[in-house]
């Protein structure tokens, strides 16, 4: 226990499932956290009740907006002078059909690939811009099964987009090493989260059930489990590794 103790993280997509699992678990070791969230508002309120304005200290930013996600790191970076580990968290996944209009699909693209993509890489800029003047500092970026395997026909750029973070962690990884930089990624399958079950009703629970071998979607807490293992520091020499949990059905 404490693990965390001192360590200040800033946990993106953080209002409920995989997010808010990361925050309580982070605050459990002993960390102060700052949450941020699209729209949730109750939802996040819910949570730093939950664990202290002094534990969780919670931003909103839409990740739709280039200048809000540079501005939501300013704010946290605020809050406590520091920010130690950046865990990006926030993504969606929207069904898209190959066979809807043209400006249908590119605003599906355009839209997944912002949130998912663009919105790590800018955050990742600007931890590493502030890591960099101290000497050390942490990211960890929540990927996909997906990125290795490939996603349904419906979901090729949510694969796409969690393929370029897992590009991402590799370079950041390679190229600021040796200014105390380490960059990580968890990688789940189907988590037992709200977004995951608003896609399995899409996709078909048969689906999504006769691809998982023991035949439960991953509890949210195991993959805060190993991203708050990661912050410890106790696997520096695994930077630019991708973790995966996904109850064995892309073994790798």
């Amino acid at each position: 226990m404490g693990d965390l103790k001192g360590k200040i993280l800033l946990v993106t997509g953080a209002s409920r499932g995989i997010g808010a699992e990361i925050v309580r678990q982070s605050v459990k070791e002993g960390a102060e956290v700052v949450l941020h969230y699209g729209k949730n508002h109750d939802a996040a309120m819910s949570i730093q009740a939950e664990l202290g304005q002094d534990k969780c200290h919670i931003i909103s930013a839409d990740f739709m907006d280039n200048t809000a996600i540079n501005s939501l790191w300013e704010k946290a970076y605020k809050w406590r002078g520091k920010i130690d580990i950046l865990v990006n968290n926030a993504g969606i996944y929207e069904p898209l059909d190959v066979d809807v209009s043209f400006e249908d699909w590119a605003d599906s693209w355009s839209r997944t690939i912002q949130v998912n993509l663009l919105a790590t890489a800018h955050l990742s800029r600007a931890a590493i811009l502030a890591y960099r003047k101290y000497g050390a500092g942490m990211i960890i970026n929540i990927t996909s099964r997906a990125a290795f395997r490939g996603d349904t026909p419906f979901h090729m750029h949510y694969a796409a987009s969690k393929g370029g973070q897992t590009a991402l962690t590799s370079t950041i990884s390679r190229g600021w090493g040796l200014e105390g930089i380490t960059c990580y990624s968890v990688a789940p399958g189907w988590v037992d989260t709200e977004m995951a079950r608003e896609g399995a009703e899409k996709v078909g629970w048969d689906y999504v059930l006769k691809d998982l071998p023991l035949g439960e979607m991953v509890p949210p807490r195991e993959v805060a489990n190993i991203v708050v293992f990661l912050a410890s520091g106790k696997a520096r020499h695994a930077t630019g590794s991708s973790i995966n949990v996904n109850g064995g059905s892309f073994p790798r």
